[in-house]
């Protein structure tokens, strides 16, 4: 069964105070589901094109489904809830190769 995953890229973090709250109750919904985190960070990220070098997480779970639960679950969702105003990233949750 192939893996799923979450992308996320964060632009820009204005108040980085505030986008500890969730990152903290994310990384608690995260393991709750299964999830494990397998890159997460900004220092070393080459972008090419109209990549961002910014913050950027990877997110393993056993499958797609899976993955897809845990952004409806409501552990994460009390997570979005504590994101700043203003906030912005792209995020999204894709299927593995199998």
């Amino acid at each position: 069964m192939p893996k799923g995953y979450w992308v996320s890229v964060y632009p820009t973090i204005a108040d980085s105070g505030e986008f500890a709250v969730y990152n903290e109750l994310a990384g608690v919904a995260v393991r709750a589901a299964g999830g494990r985190t397998i890159a997460r960070g900004g220092s070393r990220v080459v972008a090419h094109e109209a990549g961002i070098a910014e913050r950027v997480v990877l997110v393993e779970f056993d499958s797609f489904e899976q993955a897809v639960a845990a952004y409806e679950s409501a552990a994460y969702q009390k997570a979005l809830a504590a994101l700043p105003d203003g906030f912005e990233r792209d995020f999204r949750i894709i299927e593995g190769l199998g």
